[in-house]
């Protein structure tokens, strides 16, 4: 789901969802959505890199899932941080995988959430970083 362009001026509020478990992904876009946020999604980080290189607007924030099929999430953060265009968006990591205080240190995301989420914590961390108002 990629949105129109947005007129000058305007507040960009665009979370880029990496989530390969399409009920996850489509009920975050919904939930950030209907909390005023532009979501654009992608099912692994693949997807996601190719999204992210062909649009001329980046996002303000990454919401990424680490285990995924095709390009899992730490080889997507790991690409991420090596190409400097991208480096610099900002990574919320949600996932369940049972180490991840321990993957955090080593992919230096602004923050991390396990699943299963609590919706409240997550539009926090998303609100910190695209701001409404």
């Amino acid at each position: 789901m990629l949105h129109p362009p947005h007129t000058p001026g305007e507040l960009t509020l665009t979370v880029l969802i990496v989530e390969d478990d399409t009920d996850i992904r489509e009920s975050l876009v919904e939930y950030l959505g209907a909390h005023g946020y532009e979501v654009t999604e992608a099912a692994h980080g693949r997807e996601a890199l190719d999204r992210l290189q062909q649009c001329t607007r980046k996002p303000r924030l990454i919401v990424l899932d680490l285990m995924m099929p095709v390009m899992d999430g730490r080889a997507f953060r790991q690409t991420q941080l090596s190409t400097p265009d991208l480096a610099e968006i900002p990574v919320l990591i949600i996932s369940a995988y049972r180490e991840i205080a321990e993957l955090a240190k080593e992919l230096r995301p602004i923050a991390y959430l396990k699943k299963p989420l609590q919706l409240a914590d997550l539009l926090r961390v998303v609100a910190r970083y695209c701001p409404t108002s």
